[in-house]
């Protein structure tokens, strides 16, 4: 699999979610966040059920450089996902480019424990903006668990793009 065009891919839908500013409706807002949905165009499954995408928003008082390093490097991503058990690196493709596998909490009183394979790309482009996608792949090296539930990403990711201070946007469906 060429896993760097896949992560390009990526990170351009990425983007694109991100210029598409059609459709949106604000579902949850509070002093931090604003967060609103639509439905989603692609279809990703054969599962009849509607999906939507989600655009969370948001200001930190932080440098876009630092922001994405603080999002995007794993050692620094266990620090603030409390979602997370496991967060791993188990391929390198470029510096910036990587196939992680992450084992998040427990839920349904302990009856699934999801485990993800995703590749996890950053891009820099002109402006100052920095798109951290995410997808999930095949990786034979980790095949599934019987002791864990494989979990599928789509297309998901954060965007840091500068005001007086960094702004950053969430995508996830």
């Amino acid at each position: 699999m060429d896993y760097k065009a896949l992560a390009q891919q990526t990170a351009q839908e990425i983007l694109g979610y991100y210029q598409d500013t059609s459709g949106w409706k604000v579902v949850k807002t509070s002093k931090k966040i604003t967060v609103s949905s639509k439905a989603s165009k692609k279809s990703v499954s054969t599962i009849s059920y509607l999906q939507s995408l989600y655009h969370v928003e948001g200001i930190i008082p932080e440098s876009t450089s630092k922001l994405s390093d603080f999002l995007y490097k794993p050692e620094n991503r266990v620090t603030w996902d409390k979602s997370l058990k496991l967060y791993s690196v188990v391929q390198k493709i470029d510096s910036d480019t990587f196939i992680c596998h992450t084992i998040t909490q427990s839920f349904a009183m302990g009856s699934i424990s999801p485990d993800f394979i995703d590749l996890v790309y950053l891009k820099h482009y002109e402006g100052n903006m920095d798109i951290i996608s995410s997808t999930s792949v095949d990786f034979p090296a980790y095949p599934p668990s019987s002791n864990y539930n494989r979990g599928c990403n789509h297309a998901c990711g954060y965007i840091c793009s500068p005001l007086q201070k960094c702004y950053f946007h969430i995508f996830i469906f």
